[in-house]
């Protein structure tokens, strides 16, 4: 079936629904990783964010071919990021080991994407150079980097790599709204997604604290899932209701840009995307 016919199904679908999306939502944060391959095919996996209200999605895989396919299903649907994972075994060693320099540079000619990561880094390795490599060729490149690191290690890469952007996952899983807040403000190039941060709005009620930076930097958020395990993706829907419910509580305008217009913006639709999703539809 065609990937424009399962879209506007979903769509369908999920404006039937009760709790329908109010706004359209950019997640930036999705994987579609091999475990995934065999329990939901590209055309499923794109339905499922379809029906969430997703209506771009930052995408990187382990390995990258997960990225892959989505992309060359929808390419104006998915923002590819390169992981520099070829199997989760380089998780915790991929910043010392030169293979995956290697391999990060050959994907990359494939010239499709917008940034690498997601990845994980601790304090003591932001020099590494693995890491530096790659935080040459996201400067050359103008791609962005999107890490799973706390705020010692955020503050780190950002001070070591001052012409790289910053995309920090989950908002570094447990840092405050107010470390959050500080590091948005002495950092112009660092924005922050959202994702498995149920504290921004426990029980549906959005935090005060989380509130006020929201307001006061609209422009630097982003919301997220995180399908990490394969499990995660019978929850997209759910967990973009309860998105829903906190963001309708804040002005409308810095819902918009939280919900989807920053990750428009920064990841404007390119000549060559257009180009590809005429590609990727079949012929009458």
């Amino acid at each position: 079936m065609r990937w424009s016919l399962l879209l506007a199904l979903a769509v369908v679908l999920g404006a039937a629904a009760p709790a329908a999306a109010q706004l359209p939502i950019f997640d930036a944060h999705i994987h579609y990783s091999r475990p995934d391959w065999d329990a939901y095919s590209p055309e499923r996996a794109l339905s499922i964010l379809a029906a969430a209200g997703v209506r771009r999605a930052i995408v990187s895989s382990t390995p990258d071919d997960g990225t892959l396919k989505l992309y060359e299903k929808a390419p104006k649907s998915v923002v590819p990021f390169l992981r520099p994972y070829r199997t989760r075994d380089d998780m915790g060693s991929w910043h010392r080991d030169p293979g995956v320099q290697a391999y990060v540079e050959e994907r990359l000619k494939r010239g499709i994407y917008r940034g690498i990561g997601e990845f994980h880094l601790s304090a003591v390795d932001t020099a590494a150079p693995t890491v530096r490599r790659i935080a040459e060729l996201a400067a050359e490149r103008e791609l962005f980097l999107q890490a799973h690191v706390d705020d010692v290690t955020i503050e780190k890469l950002l001070t070591l790599y001052p012409k790289v952007r910053l995309l920090w996952a989950h908002a570094g899983m447990s840092a405050s709204a107010s470390t959050v807040g500080r590091l948005v403000e002495r950092f112009p190039k660092l924005w922050v997604e959202l994702a498995l941060r149920t504290d921004v709005a426990p029980d549906g009620a959005l935090d005060p604290e989380w509130r006020a930076v929201f307001v006061k930097y609209p422009d630097r958020f982003m919301v997220g899932t995180d399908t990490w395990v394969t499990s995660r993706w019978e929850i997209v829907r759910d967990y973009h209701r309860a998105v829903q419910t906190w963001l309708a509580q804040l002005p409308r305008d810095v819902a918009e840009a939280i919900a989807w217009k920053n990750g428009e913006r920064l990841f404007s639709v390119t000549a060559e995307e257009e180009q590809a999703e005429k590609r990727s539809r079949p012929a009458h």
